[in-house]
């Protein structure tokens, strides 16, 4: 596996740990935030409910939901999004570490609104693999992303509505990056990119429903996190194979 932002693949590892035994993260060690409406906030803290634009503090920048893809949000925010893109791989990883150290103390309605998010990545690079890989395998996979976070996505949904958590259509900026990061390749390089993007995807998504099915405050929440951790370990395993074949 390459050495460029892909680094993160060492923060992710060393995650495995702190998402299951520790609650200190960058700041606060949680994310915060406030709602005003039917959607839940993006708070590791607290939630409440009253309008469907929701704002949320992450270690990769403040931001509402609704325009969370853009970065733009905040000067941490910026930062964050500036490092997944390559300028400082290191710094990257630092940043996605602390961002998923908010695993082991994320409450419920944050959990859903940031695999929401997570689904909402695993869609848009499947459609650029399917538009811009040369390499079948890759297509298929590709396809297969499409495919399987889009009916994630939708039972997802059945969770987080009753819940009164609104879901966004945005990717939160952790998310954003990477994707960013992938639509200037093309060819062998965006193959490879890709694939090293869903090894790290898929790591940081076991990681988080990992914690959900073994500790989620509500059973909705354990029974969606507990059904959907196989697809995910599935993936990955898959991720890693092809990876090492495009390499």
């Amino acid at each position: 596996m390459k050495t460029i932002p892909y680094l993160l693949v060492g923060g992710v590892l060393a995650l495995a740990s702190a998402c299951s035994s520790s609650n200190t993260t960058t700041g606060s060690g949680s994310t915060s935030g406030s709602s005003t409406g039917t959607s839940s906030s993006m708070d590791a803290g607290t939630t409440s409910g009253s309008t469907a634009t929701s704002t949320m503090s992450t270690p990769m920048g403040t931001g509402s939901i609704s325009n969370a893809g853009s970065g733009t949000a905040g000067s941490s925010g910026s930062a964050g999004t500036s490092d997944m893109t390559g300028t400082s791989g290191a710094a990257g990883a630092a940043d996605m570490t602390a961002f998923m150290g908010t695993f082991a103390t994320m409450q419920d309605p944050v959990f859903l609104m940031t695999a929401a998010s997570s689904n909402l990545l695993e869609i848009q690079m499947g459609q650029m693999a399917t538009q811009k890989s040369t390499n079948a395998e890759v297509k298929r996979f590709g396809q297969m992303m499409v495919d399987h976070h889009t009916k994630a996505t939708q039972e997802l949904k059945t969770v987080a509505s009753p819940l009164g958590v609104t879901l966004p259509q945005t990717m939160m900026p952790v998310h954003q990056a990477m994707a960013d990061r992938l639509m200037a390749k093309s060819g062998k390089a965006f193959d490879e990119d890709y694939m090293d993007a869903m090894e790290v995807a898929h790591k940081m998504d076991i990681a988080m429903f990992e914690v959900k099915s073994k500790g989620a405050e509500t059973p909705a929440v354990k029974s969606f996190a507990t059904k959907t951790l196989p697809m995910l370990r599935s993936h990955h395993t898959m991720a890693n194979e092809i990876e090492k074949k495009v390499d």
